[in-house]
Protein backbone atom coordinates (compact mmCIF):
# COMPACT_ATOMS: atom_id res chain seq x y z
CA UNK A 1 0.00 0.00 0.00
CA UNK A 2 1.19 3.48 -0.63
CA UNK A 3 2.79 5.58 2.43
CA UNK A 4 1.48 7.91 3.63
CA UNK A 5 4.13 10.56 2.59
CA UNK A 6 4.21 9.70 -0.85
CA UNK A 7 0.38 10.31 -1.28
CA UNK A 8 0.26 13.18 0.94
CA UNK A 9 3.38 14.38 -1.98
CA UNK A 10 1.08 13.37 -4.67
CA UNK A 11 -1.89 15.17 -3.26
CA UNK A 12 0.03 18.65 -2.34
CA UNK A 13 1.68 18.24 -6.16
CA UNK A 14 -1.77 18.92 -7.69
CA UNK A 15 -2.62 22.24 -6.52
CA UNK A 16 -1.93 25.01 -8.92
CA UNK A 17 -3.21 27.88 -6.82
CA UNK A 18 -2.16 31.89 -7.98
CA UNK A 19 -0.53 33.31 -5.17
CA UNK A 20 0.05 37.26 -4.52
CA UNK A 21 1.87 39.23 -7.47
CA UNK A 22 5.00 41.74 -6.27
CA UNK A 23 8.27 42.73 -7.73
CA UNK A 24 11.98 42.67 -6.16
CA UNK A 25 10.76 45.47 -3.67
CA UNK A 26 8.05 45.22 -1.27
CA UNK A 27 6.83 47.17 1.77
CA UNK A 28 4.35 45.90 4.26
CA UNK A 29 3.27 44.10 7.55
CA UNK A 30 4.84 40.74 9.36
CA UNK A 31 2.18 39.18 10.80
CA UNK A 32 4.40 38.21 12.55
CA UNK A 33 5.87 35.38 10.83
CA UNK A 34 9.15 33.81 10.35
CA UNK A 35 9.82 30.44 8.16
CA UNK A 36 13.00 28.13 8.20
CA UNK A 37 13.70 25.54 5.89
CA UNK A 38 15.52 22.03 6.31
CA UNK A 39 17.18 21.66 3.08
CA UNK A 40 20.79 21.54 3.54
CA UNK A 41 20.78 21.71 7.15
CA UNK A 42 22.94 22.67 9.53
CA UNK A 43 22.83 25.41 6.66
CA UNK A 44 19.27 26.69 5.93
CA UNK A 45 17.32 29.06 4.04
CA UNK A 46 15.63 31.14 7.34
CA UNK A 47 13.93 34.37 6.67
CA UNK A 48 10.74 36.35 7.40
CA UNK A 49 6.91 35.99 5.63
CA UNK A 50 5.91 39.71 4.30
CA UNK A 51 2.23 40.54 3.73
CA UNK A 52 2.12 43.47 0.92
CA UNK A 53 -1.22 44.35 2.86
CA UNK A 54 -0.10 47.49 5.78
CA UNK A 55 -1.61 47.45 9.15
CA UNK A 56 -2.29 43.94 11.05
CA UNK A 57 -1.98 41.01 9.51
CA UNK A 58 -1.94 38.74 12.48
CA UNK A 59 -4.72 36.77 11.66
CA UNK A 60 -2.68 35.31 8.08
CA UNK A 61 -0.48 33.58 10.90
CA UNK A 62 -2.97 32.39 13.77
CA UNK A 63 -4.03 29.48 12.93
CA UNK A 64 -5.81 28.97 16.38
CA UNK A 65 -8.02 31.76 15.27
CA UNK A 66 -9.13 30.51 12.04
CA UNK A 67 -11.27 27.72 13.14
CA UNK A 68 -13.21 29.85 16.22
CA UNK A 69 -13.01 32.53 13.63
CA UNK A 70 -15.08 29.99 11.28
CA UNK A 71 -12.58 30.79 8.49
CA UNK A 72 -13.20 28.30 5.46
CA UNK A 73 -10.62 26.48 3.70
CA UNK A 74 -10.91 29.91 0.68
CA UNK A 75 -9.94 32.44 3.53
CA UNK A 76 -7.03 30.32 4.50
CA UNK A 77 -5.45 29.65 1.64
CA UNK A 78 -5.70 33.40 0.17
CA UNK A 79 -3.83 34.59 3.64
CA UNK A 80 -1.48 32.51 3.21
CA UNK A 81 -0.65 32.70 -0.46
CA UNK A 82 -0.70 36.76 0.19
CA UNK A 83 2.52 36.37 2.59
CA UNK A 84 6.10 36.13 0.73
CA UNK A 85 8.86 34.35 1.80
CA UNK A 86 12.10 36.11 2.09
CA UNK A 87 15.29 33.52 2.58
CA UNK A 88 19.01 33.84 3.11
CA UNK A 89 21.03 30.77 3.87
CA UNK A 90 22.20 30.69 7.44
CA UNK A 91 24.13 28.16 9.57
CA UNK A 92 21.47 27.26 12.56
CA UNK A 93 24.42 28.32 15.26
CA UNK A 94 25.00 31.74 13.48
CA UNK A 95 22.42 33.34 16.43
CA UNK A 96 24.92 36.68 16.55
CA UNK A 97 23.80 37.10 12.90
CA UNK A 98 21.72 40.50 11.84
CA UNK A 99 19.21 38.55 10.33
CA UNK A 100 18.57 35.84 12.76
CA UNK A 101 18.33 38.98 15.50
CA UNK A 102 15.99 40.46 13.27
CA UNK A 103 13.69 37.30 12.81
CA UNK A 104 14.04 36.36 16.75
CA UNK A 105 12.72 40.08 16.99
CA UNK A 106 10.22 39.56 14.33
CA UNK A 107 8.88 35.87 16.73
CA UNK A 108 9.11 37.85 20.28
CA UNK A 109 6.88 40.69 18.68
CA UNK A 110 3.12 41.03 20.03
CA UNK A 111 1.86 42.20 17.15
CA UNK A 112 2.45 43.43 13.30
CA UNK A 113 5.69 44.51 12.30
CA UNK A 114 5.85 47.43 9.27
CA UNK A 115 8.46 45.85 6.90
CA UNK A 116 10.53 46.62 3.86
CA UNK A 117 12.20 44.13 1.60
CA UNK A 118 14.38 43.89 -1.35
CA UNK A 119 14.55 40.78 -3.37
CA UNK A 120 17.21 39.31 -5.49
CA UNK A 121 15.00 38.89 -7.96
CA UNK A 122 10.90 38.79 -8.35
CA UNK A 123 9.84 36.39 -5.75
CA UNK A 124 8.11 32.67 -7.21
CA UNK A 125 6.11 30.06 -7.04
CA UNK A 126 4.07 28.47 -3.95
CA UNK A 127 4.51 26.13 -0.86
CA UNK A 128 2.36 23.49 -0.27
CA UNK A 129 3.52 20.80 2.44
CA UNK A 130 1.48 18.47 5.07
CA UNK A 131 3.64 19.58 7.88
CA UNK A 132 3.14 23.60 7.50
CA UNK A 133 0.66 26.24 6.09
CA UNK A 134 1.42 26.70 2.83
CA UNK A 135 2.67 30.38 2.07
CA UNK A 136 3.03 32.15 -1.16
CA UNK A 137 5.99 33.05 -3.46
CA UNK A 138 9.65 33.52 -2.32
CA UNK A 139 13.30 34.90 -3.39
CA UNK A 140 16.48 35.38 -2.22
CA UNK A 141 17.03 38.96 0.31
CA UNK A 142 18.99 41.51 -0.68
CA UNK A 143 17.95 43.50 2.26
CA UNK A 144 15.26 43.59 5.15
CA UNK A 145 14.03 46.30 7.32
CA UNK A 146 11.49 46.56 10.40
CA UNK A 147 9.97 48.70 12.62
CA UNK A 148 10.48 49.11 16.09
CA UNK A 149 9.10 46.06 17.91
CA UNK A 150 7.28 45.39 21.09
CA UNK A 151 8.03 42.03 22.48
CA UNK A 152 5.02 40.07 23.89
CA UNK A 153 6.24 39.73 27.88
CA UNK A 154 5.70 36.19 28.16
CA UNK A 155 8.18 35.77 25.00
CA UNK A 156 10.86 38.23 25.77
CA UNK A 157 10.60 36.94 29.93
CA UNK A 158 11.93 32.74 28.20
CA UNK A 159 14.49 34.44 25.90
CA UNK A 160 16.22 36.35 28.80
CA UNK A 161 16.04 33.01 31.05
CA UNK A 162 19.39 31.15 28.82
CA UNK A 163 18.95 28.72 32.07
CA UNK A 164 15.79 27.87 31.51
CA UNK A 165 15.75 24.42 29.68
CA UNK A 166 13.33 24.42 26.20
CA UNK A 167 11.29 21.97 27.49
CA UNK A 168 10.42 23.59 30.76
CA UNK A 169 9.88 27.28 28.35
CA UNK A 170 7.17 25.53 26.55
CA UNK A 171 5.35 24.17 29.29
CA UNK A 172 5.13 27.55 31.14
CA UNK A 173 4.12 29.13 28.25
CA UNK A 174 1.44 26.80 27.29
CA UNK A 175 0.39 27.20 31.32
CA UNK A 176 0.43 30.76 30.29
CA UNK A 177 -2.05 30.20 27.16
CA UNK A 178 0.53 31.27 24.54
CA UNK A 179 -0.76 30.26 21.40
CA UNK A 180 0.82 27.46 20.19
CA UNK A 181 1.80 29.00 17.30
CA UNK A 182 3.50 32.07 19.11
CA UNK A 183 5.78 29.78 20.70
CA UNK A 184 6.26 27.16 18.13
CA UNK A 185 7.89 30.40 15.79
CA UNK A 186 9.96 31.74 19.09
CA UNK A 187 11.19 27.86 19.59
CA UNK A 188 12.23 28.13 15.58
CA UNK A 189 14.40 30.84 15.72
CA UNK A 190 16.50 29.99 19.14
CA UNK A 191 15.09 32.00 21.81
CA UNK A 192 14.23 29.56 24.17
CA UNK A 193 16.64 26.93 25.62
CA UNK A 194 20.09 26.78 27.50
CA UNK A 195 22.28 29.74 26.15
CA UNK A 196 24.83 28.02 24.50
CA UNK A 197 22.59 24.59 22.60
CA UNK A 198 20.45 27.80 21.48
CA UNK A 199 20.34 27.60 17.57
CA UNK A 200 17.69 27.95 14.74
CA UNK A 201 14.98 24.79 14.14
CA UNK A 202 13.35 24.12 11.10
CA UNK A 203 9.99 25.47 11.26
CA UNK A 204 8.42 21.68 9.94
CA UNK A 205 11.20 20.08 12.57
CA UNK A 206 9.75 22.99 15.34
CA UNK A 207 6.32 22.43 15.37
CA UNK A 208 6.59 18.34 16.22
CA UNK A 209 9.15 19.17 18.94
CA UNK A 210 6.89 21.60 20.23
CA UNK A 211 3.45 19.01 19.94
CA UNK A 212 5.63 15.95 21.44
CA UNK A 213 7.38 18.34 24.19
CA UNK A 214 4.19 19.75 25.38
CA UNK A 215 2.45 16.24 24.76
CA UNK A 216 4.96 14.52 26.95
CA UNK A 217 4.85 16.37 29.58
CA UNK A 218 1.29 16.37 29.98
CA UNK A 219 1.25 12.49 29.55
CA UNK A 220 3.47 12.73 32.54
CA UNK A 221 0.74 14.47 34.59
CA UNK A 222 -2.18 12.74 33.14
CA UNK A 223 -0.89 8.93 34.41
CA UNK A 224 -1.46 10.52 37.99
CA UNK A 225 -5.26 11.42 37.27
CA UNK A 226 -8.06 8.94 37.45
CA UNK A 227 -10.11 6.26 35.54
CA UNK A 228 -12.56 8.02 33.50
CA UNK A 229 -15.58 5.63 34.36
CA UNK A 230 -17.55 5.41 30.86
CA UNK A 231 -16.80 6.03 27.24
CA UNK A 232 -17.32 8.99 25.73
CA UNK A 233 -17.14 10.39 22.02
CA UNK A 234 -16.16 14.14 21.44
CA UNK A 235 -16.95 15.04 17.55
CA UNK A 236 -15.98 18.17 15.35
CA UNK A 237 -16.03 18.84 11.65
CA UNK A 238 -14.64 21.67 9.75
CA UNK A 239 -12.58 22.08 6.66
CA UNK A 240 -13.50 19.06 4.80
CA UNK A 241 -12.86 16.66 7.79
CA UNK A 242 -14.48 15.20 10.18
CA UNK A 243 -13.03 13.86 13.52
CA UNK A 244 -14.46 11.72 16.08
CA UNK A 245 -12.59 11.35 19.93
CA UNK A 246 -13.35 8.10 21.38
CA UNK A 247 -12.15 7.77 25.02
CA UNK A 248 -11.84 4.68 26.44
CA UNK A 249 -12.25 3.71 30.50
CA UNK A 250 -9.07 2.22 30.18
CA UNK A 251 -5.52 3.52 31.26
CA UNK A 252 -3.45 5.54 28.35
CA UNK A 253 -3.10 3.67 25.51
CA UNK A 254 -3.46 6.25 22.27
CA UNK A 255 -3.73 5.77 18.40
CA UNK A 256 -4.81 7.48 15.66
CA UNK A 257 -6.33 6.73 12.66
CA UNK A 258 -6.78 8.90 9.03
CA UNK A 259 -9.16 8.26 6.02
CA UNK A 260 -8.75 10.22 2.91
CA UNK A 261 -11.95 9.73 0.85
CA UNK A 262 -11.39 10.36 -3.00
CA UNK A 263 -9.66 13.60 -2.13
CA UNK A 264 -7.24 12.65 -5.22
CA UNK A 265 -9.28 10.94 -7.31
CA UNK A 266 -11.68 7.27 -6.31
CA UNK A 267 -9.30 6.66 -3.79
CA UNK A 268 -10.58 5.49 0.04
CA UNK A 269 -7.37 5.41 2.02
CA UNK A 270 -6.73 4.92 5.90
CA UNK A 271 -3.34 5.59 7.59
CA UNK A 272 -2.44 4.72 11.20
CA UNK A 273 -0.41 4.81 14.27
CA UNK A 274 -0.77 3.74 17.62
CA UNK A 275 0.92 3.29 21.38
CA UNK A 276 0.63 1.59 24.39
CA UNK A 277 1.02 3.26 28.16
CA UNK A 278 4.66 3.18 28.10
CA UNK A 279 4.21 5.55 25.05
CA UNK A 280 6.47 5.71 21.38
CA UNK A 281 10.23 5.53 20.98
CA UNK A 282 10.57 5.54 17.27
CA UNK A 283 9.14 8.41 15.22
CA UNK A 284 5.54 7.89 13.76
CA UNK A 285 4.94 6.52 10.71
CA UNK A 286 2.31 8.81 10.16
CA UNK A 287 4.20 12.34 10.44
CA UNK A 288 3.31 15.25 12.60
CA UNK A 289 -0.49 14.39 13.01
CA UNK A 290 0.35 12.24 15.22
CA UNK A 291 1.58 14.17 17.53
CA UNK A 292 -0.41 17.01 17.60
CA UNK A 293 -3.52 14.85 17.83
CA UNK A 294 -2.06 13.60 20.77
CA UNK A 295 -1.28 16.98 22.13
CA UNK A 296 -4.73 18.39 22.22
CA UNK A 297 -6.39 14.77 23.66
CA UNK A 298 -3.88 15.37 26.49
CA UNK A 299 -4.77 19.07 27.27
CA UNK A 300 -8.25 18.20 27.41
CA UNK A 301 -7.21 15.05 29.92
CA UNK A 302 -5.13 17.12 31.83
CA UNK A 303 -7.65 19.89 31.96
CA UNK A 304 -10.59 17.89 33.22
CA UNK A 305 -7.92 15.95 35.59
CA UNK A 306 -8.70 12.64 33.87
CA UNK A 307 -6.85 9.19 32.21
CA UNK A 308 -8.26 7.46 29.37
CA UNK A 309 -7.43 5.22 26.30
CA UNK A 310 -7.53 7.45 23.25
CA UNK A 311 -8.93 6.56 19.61
CA UNK A 312 -9.25 9.12 17.47
CA UNK A 313 -10.85 8.79 13.95
CA UNK A 314 -10.95 11.29 10.82
CA UNK A 315 -11.88 11.42 7.58
CA UNK A 316 -10.64 13.87 4.66
CA UNK A 317 -12.95 14.54 1.90
CA UNK A 318 -13.07 15.79 -1.56
CA UNK A 319 -12.22 19.35 -1.30
CA UNK A 320 -9.90 18.71 1.06
CA UNK A 321 -6.58 20.78 0.83
CA UNK A 322 -3.62 19.99 3.38
CA UNK A 323 -3.05 23.00 4.83
CA UNK A 324 -0.23 21.76 7.98
CA UNK A 325 -0.37 19.80 11.01
CA UNK A 326 -2.52 22.70 12.27
CA UNK A 327 -5.82 22.14 11.38
CA UNK A 328 -5.34 18.14 12.81
CA UNK A 329 -4.48 19.99 16.28
CA UNK A 330 -7.10 23.24 16.31
CA UNK A 331 -10.50 20.55 14.96
CA UNK A 332 -9.37 18.38 17.83
CA UNK A 333 -8.78 21.05 20.28
CA UNK A 334 -12.40 22.12 18.62
CA UNK A 335 -13.77 18.31 19.23
CA UNK A 336 -12.78 18.09 22.76
CA UNK A 337 -14.40 21.59 23.50
CA UNK A 338 -17.55 20.34 22.43
CA UNK A 339 -20.35 18.27 25.07
CA UNK A 340 -19.39 15.01 24.45
CA UNK A 341 -22.09 11.79 24.25
CA UNK A 342 -21.48 9.24 26.84
CA UNK A 343 -21.95 5.43 26.47
CA UNK A 344 -21.86 1.94 28.74
CA UNK A 345 -19.92 0.17 26.33
CA UNK A 346 -17.71 0.05 23.31
CA UNK A 347 -19.86 -1.23 21.26
CA UNK A 348 -22.63 1.72 21.51
CA UNK A 349 -19.73 4.29 21.23
CA UNK A 350 -18.71 2.75 17.71
CA UNK A 351 -22.03 2.16 16.87
CA UNK A 352 -22.61 5.99 17.31
CA UNK A 353 -19.62 7.10 15.61
CA UNK A 354 -20.51 4.57 12.27
CA UNK A 355 -23.31 6.48 12.07
CA UNK A 356 -21.46 9.76 11.55
CA UNK A 357 -18.71 8.23 9.33
CA UNK A 358 -18.81 8.00 4.94
CA UNK A 359 -16.63 4.95 5.63
CA UNK A 360 -18.03 2.40 7.70
CA UNK A 361 -16.09 1.72 11.42
CA UNK A 362 -15.45 -1.69 10.38
CA UNK A 363 -13.01 -0.16 7.62
CA UNK A 364 -10.92 1.45 10.44
CA UNK A 365 -11.28 -1.43 13.02
CA UNK A 366 -9.69 -3.97 10.30
CA UNK A 367 -6.53 -1.45 9.28
CA UNK A 368 -6.12 -0.77 13.01
CA UNK A 369 -3.31 -2.42 15.70
CA UNK A 370 -4.68 -0.82 18.78
CA UNK A 371 -8.75 -1.31 18.33
CA UNK A 372 -8.07 -4.23 16.71
CA UNK A 373 -6.74 -5.68 19.76
CA UNK A 374 -9.23 -4.44 22.77
CA UNK A 375 -12.00 -5.59 20.37
CA UNK A 376 -10.25 -9.15 20.64
CA UNK A 377 -9.44 -8.66 24.30
CA UNK A 378 -13.07 -8.31 24.90
CA UNK A 379 -13.65 -11.47 23.05
CA UNK A 380 -15.89 -9.58 20.72
CA UNK A 381 -15.01 -11.02 17.12
CA UNK A 382 -15.29 -8.57 14.08
CA UNK A 383 -17.97 -10.28 12.43
CA UNK A 384 -19.85 -10.46 15.18
CA UNK A 385 -19.39 -6.77 16.02
CA UNK A 386 -21.91 -5.12 14.00
CA UNK A 387 -24.87 -7.79 14.09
Amino acid sequence: MMGKKTYLRKLTSKFQIPSVDVGKELEGSTPPSVFIGSWNYPKVYAGPMISPLSGDTTIMDTPEAWIPGEKSQEDIISYRMSLVRGKNMLGVTDLDNRMVEKLQEISLASSSIDSEAEFWKKPRGVSFSEYQAPHGPSAILEKFEIDNVRWDRELEKVYYDTDLKAREALMDLHKKDVPFSHMQKAFSVGTMGVDKRRRLVPTRWSITACDSTIADQLLREVKHNDLLDTHRVYEFQSLSNYYAVLLLPTPWQYEWMEAFLEVLGREKIIFSDYEYYQGKKEYSRVGGCYYTCKMAVLESLAQQKLQSGVIVLREAYSGYVPLGVFNVRENVRNAMAQPYQEFEDMKAALAYINTKLKLSVDSFVKQSDLLQDILKSRQTTLDSFFK
